[in-house]
């Protein structure tokens, strides 16, 4: 759940922007509250890859069950509750651009207030997670921590995120508590610098855990791994204290992991890990590693923490563009009216859909939800609200939810799992939407044409 949800007084029903309670009087003083279907998606992955891990669909559906508004809100909206039906994707799945992450259905004023609060749920979650998945995949097995608390503008929601995108553990206390998760850290430079010199500060550490980590840069790292052998000898032949990590935080990471690697194990330290951070990536990541640096878990915080894309590399970050889009209407006395936007690279597709998956990351297709589902397919979006009521099972525990992530992620192939990609990947329309498209945007064109000929506004 977001930290807003934790911090704040919360109320649901103002998870929204002004302009939908506004829109939703108009549709409901005209009469205009029929059926409506939105689907919820993005244009294009972000950070420059192929694909989205969806994450957030909790919080969403969270959301939808707690969305109301209290009785001094105009008569309408005094006794207003979801009463609608949502169909989802997984979380944890793999998800491409255009395809839709829920798909609601609902009258129109119901489907419209859940605009904002949808989106703010989904975007960050899937944009931190989809984060996490890269650095996971930069990092070649190598253990990630997330490190994102301090500057996390959401920390909760970037803690579950993070999990399910493959970090292995948090640095934040109230996140490993509120979500079972592992929680690690090592020392920060002000306990060492407490000290007068820094081998009474690394006793003073191996003296206090039966397990422990030491950071290396506060001063020198070359003389520190040296002083850190001689500490941890002592101690664990005294009393038994195991140094099991040593961190650096700055300097020549390459140069230094492999002078601290080469030191550990002259001294028979071969079991000590070496950590690293310092405003890492997935790019800093893999260019560490193709310089032969040597370490075996990396600690990521800041760029995970606010989904930052690289400067470096022309890549932006810092949001998914998430968007919401109306796309049928059944009328009060139930006609069907298939809706879209005509706008460029804005134009939205009509009709209620449906995504299929075919053979393991073949291709997938974009279908009206009346076809016939394409031999072999499977469908991604499932029932998970029916007439306003979440439907059990639609909100598993976490840990199903990273397992779910992660055989998703070692599924999906490299082409396409790659830091950057050259193609984008195949997601085809069926034909019958297409013939849709064609019809709905000509007879919008044919309303407009006689519209200015007879000097009306088009309905």
């Amino acid at each position: 759940m977001a930290s807003t949800r934790s911090y704040v007084k919360y109320h649901p029903g103002l998870m929204t922007d002004l302009y939908h309670p506004d829109s939703m009087y108009v549709a409901w003083r005209e009469g205009q509250n029929g059926l409506a279907t939105f689907d919820l998606y993005a244009r294009k992955a972000p950070f420059g890859g192929a694909f989205m891990l969806a994450a957030g669909i909790e919080t969403a559906l969270e959301f939808v069950r707690e969305c109301d508004y209290s009785p001094d809100f105009l008569d309408y909206l005094e006794t207003l509750r979801f009463t609608g039906d949502i169909a989802a994707v997984r979380e944890g799945e793999i998800v491409f651009p255009g395809e839709p992450f829920l798909r609601v259905t609902a009258p129109f004023c119901e489907a419209l207030v859940l605009e904002s609060g949808l989106l703010q749920a989904i975007n960050l979650a899937t944009l931190i997670a989809t984060k996490a998945a890269r650095v996971v995949y930069a990092a070649r097995g190598r253990r990630v921590a997330e490190f994102a608390l301090r500057r996390a503008q959401e920390p909760f929601v970037t803690t579950r995120s993070a999990y399910v995108g493959g970090c292995h553990s948090t640095s934040f206390l109230a996140g490993a508590y509120k979500f079972s998760l592992f929680a690690t850290g090592s020392i920060p430079h002000a306990l060492v610098q407490l000290f007068e010199d820094e081998e009474r500060a690394f006793s003073a550490v191996a003296e206090a855990y039966s397990r422990y980590t030491l950071l290396l840069d506060t001063y020198d790292v070359r003389r520190a791994i040296g002083t850190a052998i001689k500490v941890a000898k002592k101690h664990e032949a005294a009393i038994g204290h195991t140094l099991v990590a040593v961190r650096i935080d700055s300097g020549d990471l390459v140069a230094e992991t492999q002078y601290v690697r080469r030191a550990l194990d002259e001294a028979g330290l071969t079991e000590v890990r070496i950590l690293l951070s310092n405003e890492l990536d997935e790019w800093s990541i893999a260019e560490l590693l193709e310089k032969g640096a040597i370490f075996d878990a990396v600690g990521v915080g800041t760029r995970l923490g606010v989904g930052s894309g690289n400067v470096q590399h022309q890549v932006e970050g810092g949001f998914l563009g998430g968007i919401y889009k109306f796309s049928h209407y059944v009328t009060p006395d139930g006609v069907e009216v298939p809706k879209l936007k005509v706008a460029g690279e804005k134009s939205t597709w009509p009709g209620i859909k449906e995504i299929y998956r075919l053979g393991s990351f073949e291709s997938d297709l974009i279908a009206l939800a009346r076809e016939p589902a394409p031999e072999g397919g499977r469908r991604l979006l499932r029932p998970v609200v029916r007439g306003g009521a979440i439907i059990p099972g639609s909100m598993p525990p976490l840990g199903e939810v990273w397992e779910y992530a992660q055989r998703n992620l070692k599924a999906l192939p490299e082409r396409w799992r790659a830091l950057t990609v050259d193609d984008e990947y195949p997601v085809n329309t069926g034909e019958a939407l297409i013939r849709l498209r064609d019809q709905t945007a000509a007879r919008h064109d044919a309303v407009a044409a006689l519209a200015a000929r007879d000097g009306k506004p088009a309905s």
